[in-house]
């Protein structure tokens, strides 16, 4: 019988004779598909990768794009670009005080708080509500010379009118911080001035939408103020409620009381606020007391037999006045007056409706 001979296969790549030991032998080529000299395979992974990628690029790019035009995401603004000057600002001024701790508290955590701006093109934008933060990093800025107080971080808003523009504004200050009678009336009157809304009944409706009819009725009073005392008051702001629509009653009663008040003022150069506020109320005394005045009976008919005699009257009791003794501010927007007949005055523009609900519960708790 033959004897059989085993077969032996070549090596890939071709029938020549391979090493003779395994530690001789060369590393096997990388086995291609056989799809002839030239091809090579349809990259339909990578391809299909890549458009994916692009995809979810795209995606996020106009996810970013509509939450920057919606207001939804946060752009760090150098404060270079923002024009404060856009609106009339609904606030007169900031108190030192107020101001020092606004600023220590950007100082301290930084700006927690957005502010709200509009794209006025041209790398500009309008500011619409925030104006104490960027006064106060403005301040930060030139006093420390620090870049992180030279941008301010603010959410981008798109208003479609001048009026919705005011209307955020004001909404945004009445929540943050409690503006006067005054500062609320003046700008109900700027934005009608500007030609924002037809007429004062427009814009209190407008932009204190959410106020209550008395709250409304009470800044249409303050709005006489500010149109005939506007440049003669100095610290308007100041200007209690309760004061207040006395003087706009007196005002709108008598035509030539606004220059005897005026010329008060101007004569007397007030340099503080109690010191003005005191002056009005010297000036609304006389018709305070007129006013509380019994009217004098007529005199009698010819022949008309004379009238019984009066009793005697009561001794009259001494009339309070004004109490004289310094103020103390509280805190900012809050005075407190003693006179010596054991009576306490709490004034100023902080004494609001809140403030006084929370007061009452105070007291009804301590009692």
């Amino acid at each position: 019988m033959a004897k059989r001979k085993r077969l032996t296969l070549p090596p890939l790549g071709g029938f020549a004779p391979g090493p003779a030991s395994a530690s001789e032998a060369s590393p096997a080529p990388a086995s291609t598909p056989a799809l002839g000299p030239g091809l090579a395979p349809a990259p339909i992974s990578r391809v299909t990768g890549e458009a994916a990628a692009t995809a979810a690029l795209r995606e996020v790019a106009e996810e970013l794009g509509a939450a920057r035009s919606e207001g939804r995401l946060v752009l760090r603004l150098e404060l270079d670009r923002i024009e404060e000057g856009w609106l009339v600002r609904d606030r007169i001024g900031l108190e030192a005080e107020e101001l020092a701790s606004l600023m220590t508290s950007l100082a301290a955590h930084g700006q927690r708080s957005p502010i709200e701006v509009t794209d006025m093109g041209a790398g500009r934008f309008g500011l619409i509500s925030g104006w104490r933060r960027v006064t106060a990093l403005r301040r930060l800025h030139a006093e420390t010379g620090e870049e992180r107080f030279a941008t301010v971080l603010a959410l981008l808003r798109r208003p479609d009118t001048a009026a919705a523009a005011y209307v955020a504004m004001v909404e945004e200050n009445e929540i943050r911080a409690g503006l006067s009678y005054f500062e609320r009336a003046r700008i109900a009157a700027k934005a009608v001035e500007a030609g924002v809304f037809a007429t004062d009944k427009l814009a209190l409706q407008q932009l204190y939408g959410s106020a209550s009819r008395a709250k409304r009725s009470k800044i249409g009073s303050f709005l006489g103020i500010y149109r005939a005392l506007e440049g003669a008051l100095r610290y308007p702001s100041a200007l209690p409620e309760r004061l207040g629509l006395a003087l706009a009653r007196r005002l709108e009663e008598e035509a030539a009381f606004a220059a005897e008040v005026a010329a008060a003022l101007a004569a007397a150069a007030p340099d503080s606020a109690e010191a003005e506020l005191a002056l009005i109320a010297d000036l609304l005394a006389p018709a305070a007391e007129a006013a509380s005045e019994p009217a004098r009976p007529s005199d009698p008919a010819p022949n008309a037999p004379a009238p019984a005699p009066a009793p005697d009257p009561a001794p009259a009791q001494p009339r309070s006045t004004r109490p004289q003794a310094p103020a103390a501010e509280l805190r900012p927007g809050l005075f407190l007056k003693a006179d010596g007949a054991g009576s306490l005055h709490l004034y100023g523009p902080a004494v609001d409706e809140a403030f006084r609900a929370r007061l009452r519960d105070w007291l009804a708790s301590e009692g």
